[in-house]
C-alpha cells in the first residue's frame, strides 16, 4: 500500500501512522521543506517530496491579503496539480491513501475531485455536532456547549471545511478527568481557570466562542486558551494518535472500508453519520 502523508509541522502524526506498521511505501509530502517532520521522515529512510507554497500563492496574497486568498482560487489549483505531478511521478500511479498529518494548506475541489475518497483528515472535537473551525475554536465550542468530554474525528475530506463523511471517532476525553490529570503532572491552574470560564458563560448565557470572544476581558480569554491548548494536546495523543493509525492499518490497510459516496461501510456494515467510534466498535 502507497502512503503519502502531507505534513507541515512536527510530524508526530505521521510518526504514529508509521510506527503502528512500518511494512508500506511510504511518502513524505511537505509544504514547508525543512520542517521537523522531514527529518523523522529521512531517518525512517522516507522519501521525502517538498514543494513550497510561498511562490505559488504570493501573487494572490498581495491580491486578497493574508488569510483571505480563496480556496478554489486559481494559484491554488496550480500548486496541487504540480504537487500532484511530483507524487505520481515517483510512485507512477495515484497513492492508495493521502494522510493530511498536520498539513496547513486547504484542499481544492480539484484536488477532491482527483483523490476522492482517498484524502484523510484528523480533526481535534466531533465534526458530526457541529464541532468544528480551526485551532482550539472546536474544543472553545464543546466546553461553552456544556460538553462533559472530547472526541478526535478522522474523516474522508471533501469539498468542505471538516465536512466530509466521517470514517472513525476516538474514545471520549473526559474533559474534567484529563485537565486533573494534566495538573498532577504539573500543570497549573487549569481546573480553575475552567470554572472561571464557565462561570462567565453562564453569567452571560455564552454558547459559543464567537459570543465568549466578546463578553470575555482579558483575563478570560487567557483562561480559555490555557484550557483549550492544554485540552487539545491531551486530545492530540489520547485520540489523534490512537483513530489515524488505527484507520489507516486495522481498517483501510484490510481492506475492511468500502465507501460509496458519502456512505462508509465497514466490513459491510453502514457505519451511522459519526462511523467507528473506538469505544464502541462496529456496533456504537
Amino acid at each position: 500500500m502507497t502512503v503519502v502523508c502531507f505534513v507541515s509541522g512536527s510530524g508526530t502524526n505521521y510518526a504514529r501512522i508509521v510506527e503502528r506498521d512500518p511494512n508500506h511505501n511510504y511518502i513524505v509530502f511537505t509544504n514547508r521543506p525543512g520542517c521537523k517532520a522531514t527529518e523523522i521522515a529521512r531517518k525512517n529512510g522516507h522519501e521525502v517530496i517538498a514543494l513550497s507554497h510561498i511562490p505559488y500563492l504570493k501573487a494572490a496574497r498581495e491580491r486578497y491579503g493574508p488569510g483571505k486568498v480563496p480556496r478554489n482560487c486559481p494559484e491554488r489549483m496550480k500548486y496541487e496539480q504540480d504537487l500532484s505531478r511530483l507524487i505520481e511521478d515517483r510512485t507512477g500511479k495515484q497513492p492508495d491513501i493521502i494522510c493530511l498529518a498536520g498539513y496547513d494548506l486547504l484542499s481544492t475541489d480539484w484536488m477532491v475531485d482527483r483523490y476522492y475518497p482517498k484524502i484523510l483528515n484528523v480533526h481535534p472535537g466531533d465534526t458530526t455536532s457541529g464541532y468544528v473551525g480551526l485551532h482550539v475554536i472546536p474544543i472553545a465550542n464543546a466546553l461553552l456547549r456544556g460538553e462533559e468530554a472530547l472526541r478526535s474525528t478522522l474523516f474522508i475530506v471533501d469539498k468542505g471545511v471538516d465536512t466530509g463523511p466521517v470514517l472513525a471517532q476516538s474514545r471520549p476525553l473526559n474533559i474534567v478527568q484529563a485537565l486533573v490529570d494534566l495538573e498532577s503532572k504539573g500543570a497549573k491552574g487549569l481546573s480553575a481557570a475552567l470554572q472561571g470560564v464557565l462561570a462567565l458563560a453562564r453569567t452571560h448565557a455564552v454558547t459559543s466562542h464567537d459570543a465568549f470572544q466578546k463578553a470575555a476581558g482579558g483575563q478570560e480569554k487567557e483562561m480559555m486558551k490555557l484550557v483549550c491548548e492544554n485540552l487539545q494536546e491531551a486530545l492530540k495523543v489520547a485520540g489523534d494518535w490512537m483513530i489515524y493509525p488505527f484507520a489507516v492499518h486495522d481498517l483501510i490497510g484490510r481492506g475492511r472500508v468500502e465507501v460509496d459516496d458519502r456512505t462508509i461501510y465497514i466490513d459491510g456494515k453502514r457505519m451511522p453519520e459519526y462511523g467507528y467510534r473506538m469505544d464502541k466498535g462496529l456496533h456504537g
